[in-house]
């Protein structure tokens, strides 16, 4: 189950959170593979955030997933998220960090030894 957490310094007030919401879990879905049905967002606005010293629009973003996660993956999703809140939150993709956490890295699969 993919869970995305996004924190925003933008006040929230008035903006359309369910299309948030319904873009991301489409793109999430899409992306890492994973019916819409498992996908869980967050979204927190007007959280203290300082970015470069500025505290213009930014945001950070965590992803854990269990499985689906690859370079490729993360660089897909980097760009999707970040078009996203820019076109809805109008949050500079350069203002917008994604920390991506894939719960089953570095397991060892001991069914094969």
């Amino acid at each position: 189950m993919p869970c995305l957490d996004i924190s925003t310094n933008v006040n929230l007030d008035g903006v359309d959170i369910e299309s948030i919401f319904t873009e991301v879990t489409k793109a999430l879905s899409a992306i890492i593979g994973r019916p819409e049905t498992h996908v869980m967002v967050l979204v927190k606005g007007s959280v203290a955030i300082s970015f470069g010293g500025s505290k213009a629009p930014a945001a950070f973003a965590e992803i854990v997933s269990m499985g689906g996660i690859n370079s490729q993956v993360k660089r897909e999703l980097i760009s999707t998220i970040g078009s996203i809140l820019h076109k809805t939150l109008s949050v500079p993709t350069s203002r917008f960090v994604l920390k991506v956490h894939d719960t089953t890295a570095g397991r060892i699969n001991h069914s094969r030894m």
